[in-house]
């Protein structure tokens, strides 16, 4: 008998709470009066479990469940799921791809213009009124003209990304685990070889323990004075203390951030420095993406509810292995 029961632990966007209740079967822990007490006495009927990156859902969790069957996770990463545990017990894990791309790559090249041209403190000068009283904002150092950007991390956003800078005159090229055949843009094998030779390092790289810290004291010394960081990913793929430190000492130009180590707390350092643009993971922050992705969390459940192969399995859970 399939276990019909979808567990959503933290509160979600509303159309998904909408989207799967509807279902009748949806069933919010943070109501429940004994959370540990209805997970122990309801198990063995949950088969989905609804979830955003709230909390850990790693295979100690998952195992509570004898008759799981689908981790269904709201955004395109999903490193609070331990994949891997699941596709080893049969679990299948989803994530919302594809939907957030465009809006994602629209944010990234938003902050990288503010960063390079200063956009920010720019505005913040004339809204302190000193356009009026110390005459206009400085020249600015930096411009996108004749700059190479090299991407960590050429996935969808990644491509997309790459697409729009060179609408802009910018030279594209790549670091990944693995070069592309089918990718146009020069590939770098290693991280530190292409930040060497780059000016704007923009990063897309998902979070986990395989990208922990990629970014550090030594890709940021290679970047080099006049280089420019950008990261649109995940803040655990920077080491944030060596970031910091590289900017303290002009290590690196400047940084456009919109991920951090320890969402929402942000460095004091970096909130008081001129030189960065700082954002409040807002990527894929629309109203028109996040429904986007919030149906794709109910229609995947709704999928396995229906017997029906998941619409985005995450590669570690393909559904053809089960």
């Amino acid at each position: 008998m399939t276990a019909n029961n979808i567990l959503m632990p933290r509160p979600m966007m509303l159309p998904i709470m909408d989207g799967l209740k509807a279902t009748g079967h949806l069933h919010f822990l943070w109501e429940k009066s004994d959370p540990e007490a209805f997970i122990r006495d309801n198990a063995s009927t949950i088969g989905a479990i609804a979830t955003g990156g709230h909390i850990k859902v790693d295979g100690a969790y998952m195992s509570q469940f004898p008759n799981l069957k689908i981790v269904a996770n709201f955004g395109v990463g999903y490193d609070t799921v331990d994949a891997k545990w699941a596709s080893r017990h049969g679990i299948i894990v989803t994530n919302t791809p594809d939907v957030l791309t465009e809006e994602v790559a629209d944010t990234a090249l938003g902050l990288l213009i503010m960063t390079m041209r200063e956009l920010p403190q720019s505005e913040r000068f004339l809204r302190a009124g000193n356009w009026a009283t110390k005459g206009p904002y400085p020249l600015t150092h930096n411009t996108l003209r004749g700059k190479t950007v090299g991407i960590l991390a050429l996935g969808r956003i990644g491509k997309a990304i790459a697409h729009r800078c060179e609408a802009f005159g910018l030279k594209v090229v790549y670091h990944g685990r693995n070069k592309q055949n089918d990718v146009k843009y020069p590939y770098y094998p290693t991280l530190v070889g292409m930040a060497k030779d780059v000016d704007i390092l923009l990063s897309v790289a998902p979070g986990g323990d395989s990208t922990y810290h990629t970014i550090n004291a030594e890709v940021l010394a290679a970047l080099g004075s006049k280089g420019v960081l950008i990261n649109i990913g995940r803040g655990s793929v920077v080491d944030e203390q060596a970031l910091i430190k590289a900017l303290e000492d002009k290590v690196i130009f400047s940084a456009g951030l919109d991920v951090f180590e320890d969402e929402p707390r942000v460095p004091t350092e970096l909130i008081a420095m001129e030189n960065v643009v700082l954002l409040p993971h807002v990527g894929s922050a629309s109203h028109h993406t996040r429904n986007l992705m919030g149906q794709l969390v109910v229609d995947n459940i709704l999928a396995y509810l229906g017997g029906k192969p998941p619409l985005t399995p995450v590669a570690e859970t393909p559904f053809g292995k089960w």
